[in-house]
């Protein structure tokens, strides 16, 4: 594709290598150099569609005035799919997301909601050509881009799907890119030892946005740890993402607990998940059905 811009190719990875540092300080990440050359090397342009690329906020979605790249290389959200309300999200949140993933060469990861295959892109550098991501995306146009994008990486696997079904097999992380009420049973159960899954956990708004689709009223980044004898929680900050439908959004009872425990706050301070198991109410920032947020330390 052929770009509006006066710059060469020197001169825009140099601002991308800009951009790179300035997202993890943003982050507040001092020392991560992997993490840093994926956002320098991944070139987010290509993974915008053409242009004009539409940038999210204002109440609504601004046209960026050229489709000169080096436009795109700053802390902001761009439309993918503006009617749905899908973006490629903010890179310092998923510079913040990805660090605290910890992703290693030759790890196995599920990236559920993959978009059009930017992040992806970065998880694919980050576990390197002895590792190996599995994108699911449910949009098909997003997910048929997707394909087209990474076929140069031959360490992704791209699948049109409901993200719930996914992963299939064990896999060392499940990296989620849209907001749920509760997570997929795949996510907790076919991760690892070891394992870790990134996902947003919040309620929607009463009423869709202006610029198209369910986005979230409440909502934090949680990142889980399996461990031997449980699984550890830890809260990653404010999360705002396009909300889940259907199954993942959970039953109105929990979606009304939820908003609650939001509402009465502490999600900060959870420690702990109890999966397909009662939590004790007195110890638990939400407790569902059968799963619960504990204040209480993992074993």
């Amino acid at each position: 594709m052929d770009y509006d811009t006066s710059f060469d190719d020197k001169a825009l990875s140099i601002i991308r290598r800009a951009y790179a540092r300035q997202m993890l300080a943003v982050a507040g990440i001092e020392d991560d150099p992997r993490l840093e050359e994926a956002f320098a090397s991944v070139p987010r342009e290509h993974f915008l569609g053409d242009p004009p690329w539409l940038m999210s906020g204002f109440g609504g979605y601004k046209p960026l005035p050229s489709g000169d790249p080096v436009l795109v290389y700053q802390d902001v959200n761009f439309a993918l799919s503006p009617s749905r309300g899908v973006n490629n999200g903010s890179p310092s949140l998923h510079a913040r997301w990805l660090h605290q993933a910890g992703l290693k060469p030759g790890e196995r990861v599920a990236h559920i909601g993959a978009g059009t295959g930017y992040y992806t892109a970065l998880i694919a550098d980050l576990v390197g050509e002895s590792g190996h991501v599995l994108a699911v995306e449910f949009d098909p146009a997003l997910a048929d881009m997707a394909r087209r994008n990474l076929e140069p990486s031959a360490n992704v696997t791209v699948v049109q799907g409901d993200g719930a079904e996914w992963p299939r097999e064990e896999v060392d992380c499940v990296y989620v890119n849209f907001l749920v009420q509760r997570p997929a049973d795949a996510w907790i159960e076919r991760l690892a030892p070891g394992g870790r899954l990134i996902f947003p956990l919040g309620v929607p708004r009463p009423q869709r946005s202006p610029a198209g689709g369910m986005h979230t009223l409440h909502g934090a980044g949680l990142r889980i740890e399996r461990r031997a004898g449980g699984f550890a929680a830890r809260w990653l900050g404010a999360a705002y993402f396009v909300c889940a439908e259907g199954a993942l959004a959970g039953s109105p009872e929990e979606s009304a607990a939820l908003k609650a425990a939001f509402e009465r706050g502490g999600v900060e301070f959870v420690r702990s998940l109890a999966w397909k198991e009662p939590g004790d109410p007195g110890r638990c920032w939400f407790s569902g059905p059968d799963w619960s947020l504990s204040y209480d330390e993992a074993a």
